[in-house]
């Protein structure tokens, strides 16, 4: 399995070749820094990515997603990073709320 997952604002590919790792750790394997207040366990949204193609091409819902998602706290667009598992190609974008001051967002 082999897909590609286009971060827009940041301009990057991240390519994902293990569906057995969460989003966060393929982004993270490829130098990209992306916020994780909580250590990329589910316990916090600020590893949230806005889903903007392929939604279809995501792992189901977590149950820590799906507590966020009843809280209000992820919208039908959003994953979290720590938690989404990648099956097929897909663009996403880091939201306002968790840029990284460090970094150039386009």
């Amino acid at each position: 399995m082999s897909a590609s997952v286009y971060i827009r604002n940041l301009n990057r590919s991240v390519e994902v070749s293990d569906s057995t790792r969460p989003l966060l750790k393929h982004i993270h394997g490829c130098g990209t820094d992306w916020m994780h207040a909580c250590g990329g366990k589910g316990r916090c949204t600020t590893c949230k990515a806005v889903v903007l193609n392929g939604l279809e091409n995501f792992s189901p819902l977590s149950q820590a997603e799906l507590r966020y998602r009843e809280r209000g706290l992820l919208a039908d667009n959003e994953r979290l990073a720590c938690q989404a598992f990648v099956t097929g190609n897909a663009e996403v974008l880091v939201p306002d709320e968790n840029k990284l001051p460090h970094l150039t967002y386009v």
